[in-house]
């Protein structure tokens, strides 16, 4: 497709010779020594302003998007050329650019989602745009124009996955193309203005020799994780937000034999299993007349209609929590899932919290002993104050003692300070309690002895500088 067939429009003149209130952008075309960013940014302004009376934008939908990219891309080099600044040929891909991304993609924030270092993006009004890298938040000169310009982004994130966002629906989750989440919140329930959080999906998918390299986990906590997975106990992973337990559910859930059938269920797919006899499941969220819901409970009673051999459920936050253990407690076993908790004893409390959502009205002590039998390994995961995400305890649930779950922990992090340059400095270290499950580890050719009484190594130095395992 040529320029020729595309719809244009007459040229008009540009008469908006004032200063551009358009924003900084994180990356920026290589400047001329001799030409400021603002005297830049106005240059893009006005070529964006000028393409829109040229292009009729709309019928470039029903085109390939290389295409189109293409053929704008034409249309930008013959305006950028009628501009009275002579820019070279850096300058002039760069300003390209930043028009596409404009019109195809996510405006200013565009640079910050081709940064594969870049975990998450924090959008706090138009003009306040913060990254999460290495576990580290830290600002950016990233600037949207004004709250109109970003609303015009989040409308586009939403509309692409048929949602909306308005004053009757002011705040949506949503996905893009690639699997991040998305989060916006607009006003009248945002203050200051329009808010947008994105948390990037990684392409490449972590393993546990990754584990290993950033120091979050043992060699022998990983033998002993693996071994977990693959004897087909019930594994509940917690953590608070962003501590990994997404990233470590995908790592554990790669354990499982590819001859099982496995059957996820999330509120936003994020998992990357890489066995071929999976079956993804997502909710969705009611729509404008608030309905059409499916929720996760919905979901994990359907699955249990599907004959699946392991149920992954990516997070459990509500009444889903009785059928979930129903599954573990009938047969289901080898499940995994994670949830929100502070501690390894919190953990097991908020499951408490979720069952009674489900109004069943069932006694303290019948719930707790739910939960005892169903799950038979807590993981716990934080992320520390130097940004690092690691596995800090490996507990199992033993039973009841009277009223109480008992627990014993198995592998330990113990935390024994800060270094002057702000790492945190500890010791992995394996409790010397033999679990109960150590006769079905040995089944699976896993011998607890070796890893759990050995003298070699009871102690696991940590300290060191290590890149970002991954996140939530």
């Amino acid at each position: 497709m040529s320029r020729a067939n595309l719809p244009f429009f007459p040229v008009g003149e540009d008469t908006d010779g004032g200063p551009s209130t358009s924003p900084d952008a994180m990356t920026e075309a290589p400047r001329h020594r001799n030409r400021g960013d603002a005297e830049m940014q106005e240059v893009r302004a006005r070529i964006h302003r000028r393409l829109l009376e040229r292009v009729n934008l709309a019928d470039l939908e029903h085109v390939e998007r290389e295409t189109a990219a293409q053929t704008i891309r034409e249309v930008v080099q013959d305006l950028i050329g009628q501009e009275a600044l002579a820019l070279n040929l850096d300058e002039r891909r760069a300003l390209a650019d930043m028009v596409l991304d404009e019109i195809f993609g996510l405006g200013p924030l565009e640079p910050l989602m081709k940064d594969h270092e870049i975990s998450d993006i924090l959008v706090n009004t138009f003009d306040n745009v913060y990254i999460e890298r290495q576990g580290k938040l830290e600002p950016t000169n990233v600037r949207f124009q004004d709250d109109r310009h970003l609303l015009q982004v989040i409308d586009r994130i939403v509309s692409g996955v048929g949602r909306r966002i308005d004053d009757s629906s002011p705040m949506v989750d949503a996905r893009l193309p690639d699997n991040s989440r998305v989060n916006a919140i607009i006003p009248p329930l945002a203050v200051d203005g329009p808010h947008l959080s994105i948390r990037k999906f990684r392409r490449d998918t972590l393993s546990g020799e990754d584990l290993l390299r950033t120091e979050s986990v043992t060699p022998k906590m990983l033998e002993l994780l693996e071994g977990i997975v693959r004897a087909r106990l019930n594994v509940l992973i917690s953590g608070g937000t962003g501590s990994g337990k997404t990233t470590l559910l995908n790592i554990l859930s790669s354990y499982v034999p590819v001859t099982e059938r496995i059957v996820t269920i999330e509120d936003s797919a994020e998992l990357q299993l890489r066995q071929p006899h999976v079956v993804r499941l997502e909710t969705r969220p009611p729509n404008v007349e608030g309905e059409g819901e499916v929720n996760q409970r919905s979901l994990v009673i359907n699955t249990l209609r599907m004959r699946p051999d392991r149920i992954i459920l990516g997070e459990v936050r509500g009444a889903e929590a009785v059928d979930m253990l129903q599954a573990m407690n009938t047969g289901h076993d080898g499940s995994l899932t994670t949830l929100h908790a502070n501690s390894p004893r919190d953990a097991l409390s908020r499951l408490e919290t979720m069952i009674s959502m489900a109004n069943l009205n069932l006694p303290d002590r019948a719930m707790r002993q739910q939960i005892a039998s169903a799950i038979q390994v807590v993981v716990h995961c934080s992320r520390l104050s130097d940004g690092k995400r690691k596995v800090v305890s490996v507990s199992e649930v033993v039973g009841m003692e009277g009223e109480v779950i008992t627990m014993q922990e198995i592998f330990e992090f113990r935390r024994t300070g800060v270094d002057p340059e702000g790492r945190v400095l500890g010791q992995y270290r394996a409790t010397g309690i033999r679990p109960r499950f150590s006769d079905r580890l040995a089944q699976y050719g896993i011998n607890p002895s070796e890893l759990l009484f050995s003298d070699d190594d009871d102690e696991y130095p940590v300290g060191e500088a290590m890149a970002d395992p991954g996140h939530d």
